[in-house]
């Protein structure tokens, strides 16, 4: 079985070289990492690309210009389906998902389709977040549950497992977030065409090292996301 992890990059230069050695320092036969940088103004490809000359199980996909994360999301989808991977895994680069829990998640992923790194399955394990982040975060979940009725707990988490077929089921051309709703859309399409979803439980904990990408705009795509979705899915349009 063939896993990749896929890590979006923008300005992690003071993150990312530790968080490849990490990753690589598991004990996972057949693990590879894809980084998906924007052109980082800081030198984050640069870093990746002199390490990837070393590991042949570590690839680069530099983008010309900031285009979002979901759309760096789907560009690594389409890098993973073209070239066989079984296991398809999200994570962020600041160090906000352990690395260790890589190995959960693909231990999970044999029970689910989608396996999420969830921060809400048990209690709040979310360590050093300003209260107000908190309440937003898990006010969205909350909203999105309501509104759509997916069953997941913690809807914008971002620590994901999928089965290929899952993102072989999805129509990439067709997923329009571009922020965090990107992570709401992917999981809703995933239950609604018929796919298991499961959490297990993580601690999440904040950057280290940079700034966060949050933002008003972000925020409000998520708000409105919810509602394109159900209105897609009540008339039979969702793809």
């Amino acid at each position: 079985m063939k896993t990749i992890v896929i890590i979006p990059t923008y300005n992690e230069r003071k993150n990312i070289e530790k968080l490849l050695k990490a990753i690589f320092d598991l004990p996972i036969d057949n693990l590879e990492v894809l980084v998906v940088d924007d052109s980082s103004p800081d030198g984050t490809s640069d870093i990746v690309n002199k390490n990837a000359q070393q590991n042949p199980r570590l690839h680069l996909l530099k983008r010309a210009e900031k285009k979002g994360l979901g759309t760096a999301y789907v560009a690594g989808f389409r890098f993973s389906l073209e070239h066989d991977f079984d296991r398809i895994i999200e994570m962020d680069a600041d160090f906000s998902h352990d690395p260790k829990d890589i190995t959960r998640l693909i231990e999970a992923s044999g029970q689910f389709d989608v396996t999420i790194g969830s921060r809400y399955i048990q209690g709040v394990n979310v360590v050093n977040w300003p209260l107000r982040r908190l309440l937003l975060s898990m006010g969205a979940s909350l909203y999105t549950r309501l509104v759509t009725g997916l069953p997941v707990r913690d809807c914008t988490a971002g620590f994901v497992c999928y089965r290929r077929q899952v993102l072989e089921s999805i129509n990439l051309d067709h997923v329009k977030s571009d922020g965090y709703s990107f992570q709401i859309e992917m999981k809703f399409k995933a239950w609604k065409k018929g796919f298991t979803l499961g959490e297990i439980p993580i601690i999440f904990i904040d950057r280290r090292w940079g700034e966060s990408k949050m933002s008003k705009k972000i925020v409000q795509e998520a708000y409105w996301m919810v509602w394109r979705l159900k209105l897609l899915s009540l008339f039979g349009k969702l793809e």
